[in-house]
């Protein structure tokens, strides 16, 4: 057989590059979309449980605030610094009124607060909480066993305000949390509610200029102004 047979013919050198181009343009050609296939692995709007809500920082960090309502699943939305510095403010001054006489412990965002408005148990993340010094025992490291006193801090969408507003204000009154404060950047008013039976009393609509007091816990109050303030 001849040595021109048996030789194979060569092909050019690919240009450097031309398989990762090639593989940018085949990427850039398809369609933009939510990764869906993750989703499978967790389970359906309505049919998260307490043990998937619980195991969801294993698998996610501690990078997002979420809530369990109901079997659904609430991403809260990420704070603004208005936001941020309300709650720091009002953690001080809850802590400042509170730790002197051992009255009991505040916490801020991030504190699992556990309620049980129907027959599955809810999980929220109030942006302050207060449990006084008798109920410890009600606290975990983890997770709170509801609360005496929370604090909500209004995000600006209308999904958040009504779950602030509305939604919050019956599931903390079915966990007989005693006291809820609802505090509106928006609106700059502070909303004390107070349990009475099975639902909630406006104990107060605090606006520019006013102190803000508390029920719950005698002597403490916040200056509306000196409050927000703090936020700008």
């Amino acid at each position: 057989m001849s040595t021109e047979l048996m030789s194979l013919p060569q092909q050019a050198p690919a240009a450097p590059g031309t398989s990762a181009t090639a593989l940018e343009a085949d990427n850039a050609s398809k369609p933009r979309r939510p990764t869906w296939e993750i989703a499978q692995f967790f389970p359906e709007q309505g049919s998260w449980t307490e043990n998937d809500y619980l195991s969801l920082e294993s698998k996610l960090g501690h990078n997002i605030r979420v809530e369990l309502a109901n079997g659904w699943l609430e991403v809260l939305p990420v704070a603004t610094e208005i936001h941020q510095d309300l709650i720091l403010y009002l953690v001080g001054k809850l802590k400042a009124f509170a730790e002197p006489a051992k009255l009991g412990k505040t916490s801020f965002a991030g504190i699992r607060v556990r309620t049980i408005a129907t027959e599955r148990k809810n999980y929220r993340e109030p942006d302050v909480a207060f449990m006084k010094s008798e109920n410890a025992h009600r606290r975990s490291n983890e997770t709170w066993q509801g609360a005496d006193l929370v604090m909500e801090v209004v995000s600006g969408s209308p999904d958040d305000r009504k779950r602030d507003y509305e939604i919050k204000v019956i599931e903390y009154a079915a966990a007989r949390i005693a006291e809820y404060w609802i505090i509106d950047p928006d609106e700059r008013r502070f909303r004390v509610l107070t349990l009475d039976g099975d639902a909630y009393k406006v104990h107060g609509d605090f606006a520019a200029g006013a102190t803000a007091s508390s029920v719950l816990l005698p002597g403490f109050a916040v200056s509306v102004d000196e409050a927000f303030a703090a936020g700008q």
